[in-house]
């Protein structure tokens, strides 16, 4: 008899450790599902938050864009209104000169005086002088 109580014990406490274990293993999983939920809801959220931002520069750019062609809408009509109205002197505070010509210049897509892009050299004075860029430019040999 006392087998049976034995085997009878071992079996309670057999079950009582799978129920905890199963807890265990539950939780954990249960742990998994909300991290992953939660993972879903972080990256729709950054989502929305780039399409956001997105749609906030893309306006920005519209607003100042508008902006500025006002502001040249503007200018132009001083200038001729000037030209029109005022002497030659005040109009020719107004009005831009060839040096002055943003508007012009930035807008019509023109551009008057071709760009020279710098020279990554120094030129030399004479033929038989090391240039600048040479390993041995503006250091002496000790004779």
């Amino acid at each position: 008899m006392s087998i049976w109580v034995i085997a009878f014990g071992c079996l309670t406490v057999g079950i009582v450790i799978g129920v905890m274990l199963s807890d265990k293993l539950s939780t954990n999983s249960k742990r998994a599902r909300d991290l992953e939920a939660q993972i879903t809801t972080l990256k729709e959220s950054h989502e929305e938050y780039r399409e956001s931002v997105s749609d906030h520069f893309s306006r920005t750019a519209e607003l100042v864009h508008r902006m500025t062609e006002n502001y040249k809408g503007m200018y132009q009509h001083l200038a001729s209104g000037a030209q029109n109205l005022c002497s030659t002197e005040v109009a020719g505070k107004l009005l831009p000169t060839e040096s002055d010509a943003t508007f012009e210049a930035s807008y019509s897509g023109e551009n008057s005086q071709e760009t020279i892009a710098p020279k990554d050299y120094a030129a030399r004075t004479s033929p038989d002088r090391i240039g600048a860029l040479s390993e041995n430019f503006g250091i002496e040999k000790p004779d």
